[in-house]
């Protein structure tokens, strides 16, 4: 993260996250999700399904336009988490995986989308902690939200 990338909540270690079990840690900034980036990650996983990358054709399809990937929202995550939040006094944070995914609606192409974090659980594990994350990605203006996930982290000292 570079320094115009702060988050709006730090964390003082494991203790810090003990206190923040069950609420809210926040919203990230709004992140405009371009048509390049959508055609970047096409190039990237080899998914190159029409309704992301042909803007044309999507533009006839089911929602009046290309959307993103439901694996691209979700690959959002680390950027937007670290507009959110940072736990410092840790050696390290790892990705541990998710215990649920959902993409109830898409992505539009040029929407704006924006992740809301709460912070579920917190427990110990051999050498370390574990926390569940439940993550809503939200796409201004849409009712529904665009990908729904309980994310594994572990926190090592």
């Amino acid at each position: 993260m570079d320094s115009t990338n702060t988050p709006a909540l730090v964390i003082s270690g494991i203790d810090g996250l003990k206190e923040r079990v069950g609420s809210h840690l926040g919203y990230s900034p709004w992140h405009v999700v371009s048509q390049e980036q959508v055609n970047l990650f096409a190039d990237a996983t080899g998914d190159h399904q029409w309704i992301h990358v042909d803007v044309e054709k999507a533009k006839a399809g089911p929602f009046g336009g290309p959307i993103a990937h439901g694996y691209l929202t979700l690959s959002l995550a680390p950027m937007l988490m670290s507009q959110i939040m940072r736990v410092e006094g840790i050696s390290m944070g790892v990705n541990y995986g998710l215990n649920k995914l959902r993409f109830p609606s898409p992505v539009p192409v040029g929407s704006n989308l924006r992740l809301g974090a709460e912070l579920v659980s917190l427990k110990e594990v051999k050498g370390g902690w574990e926390s569940v994350v439940a993550l809503t990605f939200e796409v201004e203006g849409s009712e529904k939200p665009s990908c729904v996930a309980e994310a594994v982290y572990r926190y090592y000292a």
